[in-house]
């Protein structure tokens, strides 16, 4: 995939959205656990990161805790509606990342019929 240079850039992008669902999905298992403190993606960090890598992304995305979100008495402090709203967001987001990956491969498609 490495050599046609529109997709090491979307192969981040993917990476980086895919990895930020699994993230929401964490969260929002945890809305009950106790003392759970919502995490995200440092979505510009990772993918500066997947950007910098030569030969396609290889990342760990950057995890950070979200700061300033309402604490429950027990210390959570998820909001399931942030939570969808964010979910809802990155699946559009990746959808986006593979109508261009679909694009990429038509181009490449063309121009070897051509």
């Amino acid at each position: 995939m490495g050599t046609f240079s529109g997709l090491p850039p979307l192969e981040g992008f993917l990476k980086v959205t895919s990895e930020r669902q699994q993230m929401i999905a964490t969260n929002m298992a945890n809305v009950d656990t106790p003392g759970y403190r919502t995490r995200d993606v440092d979505f510009q960090s990772a993918m500066r990161q997947a950007m910098d890598e030569g030969e396609g992304p290889q990342l760990q995305p950057a995890s950070l805790e979200v700061a300033g979100l309402p604490e429950r008495p027990d210390g959570n402090n998820v909001n399931i509606d942030r939570e969808s709203m964010m979910l809802s967001e990155t699946q559009l987001q990746y959808q986006l990342g593979v109508q261009l990956v679909k694009s990429q491969f038509h181009t490449l498609y063309s121009a070897m019929k051509d």
